[in-house]
Order: structure tokens, then sequence, then C-alpha cells
């Protein structure tokens, strides 16, 4: 899983530790910010379920339809998504007892 630590907007605020990322396994981008004083809940976090982000600009467009935004990205971290992405694609999908239960339990 990568992980890369960009800013995101809401309204007239920010938060310029948010993290952007892919994540292997589920085949999906994620976004995760604005976390509360406990550090446990996150106001945004996107991207949990089996490729439910599989490009940014999807995860670009959810996260607006939610009064977030994250753009323009920096350069560096679209060029390491690309990587990420790139290099996580050619994996075979999870298959098995564990995947199976894993997409019973996002069926619900």
């Amino acid at each position: 899983m990568s992980r890369y630590t960009i800013t995101v907007t809401s309204n007239d605020r920010s938060d310029p530790d948010a993290i952007i990322g892919y994540d292997p396994p589920l085949r999906s981008f994620f976004l995760q910010a604005f976390p509360d004083e406990s550090g446990d809940d996150l106001a945004l976090w996107l991207g949990t379920s089996d490729r439910e982000y599989e490009t940014i600009d999807a995860l670009h467009m959810a996260a607006r339809s939610r009064g977030f935004d994250f753009m323009p990205l920096p350069k560096d971290v679209v060029a390491q998504l690309a990587d990420d992405f790139a290099r996580d694609a050619a994996r075979p999908p999870r298959d098995g007892p564990l995947a199976a239960f894993l997409r019973h339990l996002q069926s619900k």
C-alpha cells in the first residue's frame, strides 16, 4: 500500500496532512483527511471497497461530491501513484475463501 501526504480542502479549512494512496489488495485509490481529536475518526475516508476508485479522477469526483478537494496534486505524487497502480495492476485478483468472505461483507 502506498501513502503520500497531500493537502485536502473543504470550504474554509484545510488538512495539510491528508493521505492519498493506492491499496493493491482492494485495487483502489484511497483518500483520508480531517481526523478528529482522537485521530480515530476521519471526516473523509474514501476507497475502502474492492475497485471502488480505479482512477484518480474517480476519487477526485467522489471527494468533490462530498465537499472536499485535493487538486492539483503535486507532480511527484501523481507519478508515484501512477507507478504504484501500474506495478500492482498486473497482480491477479484476490481469490479464495477470504476474498469471497470480504465480497460477501461488502455486498451487505
